[in-house]
């Protein structure tokens, strides 16, 4: 629990600083998959290890695989209809017969209709949402973060001798 609280504090700070745009972005991306794939699955750990190697924001996506586990459980009736169709595609039988003698595919579990669905269709919306997530952050930062440190409430906190003591503590402890 502390970690996923660290990790969304961590995302607020990066939401609050002047870079990491991408590192957000791609973080809720990757949770758009996260989301939409089963979670004991090997396009789960694939994505759980992209997280790991590349600099990526883990808070990001885990938020982002909460909110879009939910929107997958709406979008059903479509990836079921879609995975079906790629599924039963003549022209595919082959590709799908010889992924699934391969030994460790089958775990993916893509010959479900749902699951193939709910990826084709975070792989085919997966740059838009990059690129609705960049322009997203981006006019967070400059309207709401602008807006909030203009407040009165914001400037309260940041002359208390809290907001000063937490600074002292970030500084020594915070990284």
């Amino acid at each position: 629990m502390t970690i996923l609280l660290k990790q969304l504090l961590n995302l607020i700070k990066m939401l609050h600083s002047e870079n990491g745009t991408t590192q957000i972005a791609w973080g809720l991306t990757l949770g758009v998959f996260l989301g939409f794939s089963p979670f004991f699955s090997l396009q789960t750990f694939l994505i759980l290890t992209i997280l790991f190697f590349f600099r990526v924001q883990f808070g990001a996506a885990f938020l982002s695989a909460f909110v879009f586990k939910f929107v997958a459980f709406l979008i059903d009736p479509l990836a079921n209809s879609l995975g079906q169709w790629a599924l039963e595609e003549q022209s595919f039988r082959p590709l799908w017969t010889q992924l699934y003698n391969i030994p460790l595919v089958p775990y993916t579990r893509f010959n479900n209709s749902i699951v193939m669905g709910s990826f084709l269709v975070a792989l085919i919306l997966s740059p838009v949402f990059y690129f609705a997530f960049v322009i997203a952050v981006k006019k967070y930062r400059t309207t709401v973060v602008a807006r909030f440190e203009q407040s009165k409430a914001y400037k309260a906190l940041k002359a208390s001798k809290f907001y000063l003591w937490y600074t002292k503590y970030n500084d020594l402890y915070g990284n």
